[in-house]
């Protein structure tokens, strides 16, 4: 991709004999905000790990504002630029909320004092509050707010808005919008499929370590349909050769295709195959990522 802020290429990661990456390729646009979308074991965390420079991969590429990941030095300042939600919340617990703000602030070297100050109150943070005492929403509040002080290009966040409310989760994403409205990149991993869909421009879901899919939300919606074939009798195995045929479900009459390139194509060999109706349906962004993963399980 011509100006991507991250490039990963053939990334793979070995734990003994269980691969958690095998071969993962992605690209995400500057000033996008790039929905991570996967099941549990996917190799979401893995990834965001090794971009951060957090673990070695066994093989592959990483490129982080155009630095490779692999070099001691380089990597630093990755983290420079990049602010980072962990799925943990990991915080500091022996500190108070002023402490850890004031302890955050000089790693970043466009740290913005004013915003820190601003979403302390605006997140009803208590300076003098230990963190340990933070209840769940807090601590994520305080994550958010560490990260979105830091005036970094780019902003990694972990499953972000888990155990907030659904105002809070509004607020959050409204928040992150407004950000990426001033130039900054996000790169969303989460298992909510609606927060992507509400704020999000490009999409990569991975599976079994591996990308399946990596495009514009909107490329996505406006390429990928179901096509929907009733038959007079049970449903026939069609072997189709159109291209871009993602997922085939037959339930009884019935033949369900989602194709991601030609669903024209698919309808009209159902209709070569006897189909009584043949209809072609938009779908969902929760469609695409089922049907994506699950394939023809």
């Amino acid at each position: 991709m011509a100006d991507a802020i991250v490039e990963i290429a053939d990334l793979r990661k070995s734990y003994g004999r269980v691969e958690a990456l095998a071969g993962l390729n992605l690209s995400v646009p500057r000033g996008s905000i790039c929905g991570l979308l996967g099941r549990n074991g996917a190799g979401k965390t893995t990834t965001l790990k090794a971009l951060l420079g957090m673990l070695r991969p066994t093989s592959g590429t990483i490129r982080v504002h155009g630095l490779a990941v692999d070099d001691v030095e380089a990597s630093v300042e990755v983290r420079r630029r990049t602010s980072f939600v962990s799925e943990e919340r990991d915080l500091y617990d022996s500190m108070s909320v002023g402490e850890i703000v004031r302890f955050a602030s000089v790693f970043y070297p466009t740290w913005r004092a004013d915003d820190a100050q601003k979403y302390l109150r605006k997140f009803e943070l208590p300076a003098d509050r230990s963190v340990k005492k933070l209840s769940r929403g807090m601590r994520t509040r305080l994550a958010w707010l560490l990260a979105l002080s830091a005036g970094t290009e780019l902003l990694i966040l972990d499953e972000p808005t888990a155990g907030l409310d659904p105002a809070a989760t509004d607020e959050l994403l409204q928040l992150l919008v407004a950000h990426a409205a001033s130039g900054v990149t996000v790169l969303l991993s989460t298992h909510q499929l609606v927060d992507v869909e509400q704020v999000a421009d490009h999409v990569a879901i991975v599976d079994r370590g591996r990308t399946l899919v990596d495009a514009p939300l909107d490329d996505l919606r406006a390429r990928y349909r179901r096509v929907r074939a009733v038959f007079g009798d049970a449903a026939p195995e069609i072997d189709f050769a159109a291209r871009g045929v993602v997922a085939v479900r037959r339930a009884g009459r019935e033949l369900s295709v989602l194709a991601s390139v030609d669903a024209d194509a698919v309808a009209a060999e159902a209709r070569a195959r006897g189909a009584l109706s043949v209809e072609v349906l938009p779908v969902t962004l929760k469609e695409i990522f089922l049907e994506s993963v699950n394939g023809d399980n």
